[in-house]
């Protein structure tokens, strides 16, 4: 299944999410490669923190290139990309022939206005005759504090828009996504019991609801 990870403006957590989602895949046994379309190249450069520390399993990231399409869709198994408004060639390509799109969306007004926007591309990627592929927004970095409605009002401001799915699963501002990018390694690997690692777990789930719950630690050689 092809799933692309996108959204149209730079912040949003995308590189976080593809990465923490192609471990936690890996982990249930699943062949897993990711593409890394963003011109900043943030996949790949934690995909390379995580070789040099000799963490197992690698994360096998390919690059944009000609015939997009055509390798996204010769690889078995999940295949995840990584994208946004920087290359919008590569997401157009990517959108056309996705099963899956993951959009995340941090709790602000632009943010609501640009996955409006976001929902309008995808229809002008899809080639005629093609299905139209499962959108599931959520939202991102969300306040930890209950006093706080942004996160509240955000996640009503999506249920309006037409044509997504709004996961109830929400991923928080928390200082263990920038550890996980920065160590190269997913939230369950730096502390698998941690609020992190058990909400990211539930909103994986929610992604991939066929594959088990337990997840193996990494190793390092």
């Amino acid at each position: 299944m092809i799933t692309v990870v996108a959204n149209l403006k730079g912040g949003s957590g995308k590189s976080t999410v593809v990465f923490n989602l192609a471990l936690w895949l890996q982990s249930k046994a699943q062949p897993v490669v990711t593409y890394d379309l963003d011109p900043q190249c943030t996949l790949s450069d934690v995909a390379d923190v995580r070789r040099e520390e000799c963490y197992t399993p690698p994360l096998q990231v390919y690059q944009s290139g000609k015939a997009l399409k055509e390798k996204l869709l010769y690889h078995p198994g999940e295949v995840l990309v990584d994208v946004g408004a920087a290359n919008m060639d590569g997401m157009k390509s990517a959108l056309a022939v996705a099963h899956l799109v993951v959009v995340p969306v941090p709790p602000s007004q632009p943010d609501i206005w640009a996955t409006q926007r976001f929902l309008k591309i995808v229809d002008d990627a899809l080639e005629a005759g093609s299905d139209r592929p499962n959108i599931l927004a959520f939202v991102n970095r969300a306040d930890t504090h209950s006093a706080v409605r942004e996160s509240d009002e955000a996640e009503e401001a999506l249920k309006t828009l037409p044509g997504i799915t709004v996961l109830s699963t929400r991923l928080c501002q928390r200082t263990l996504y920038r550890r996980s990018l920065s160590e190269g390694l997913a939230m369950f690997e730096l502390s698998a019991r941690s609020k992190a690692s058990q909400e990211f777990d539930r909103f994986a789930q929610g992604l991939y609801p066929d594959y088990q719950s337990s997840t193996k630690k990494s190793k390092s050689v």
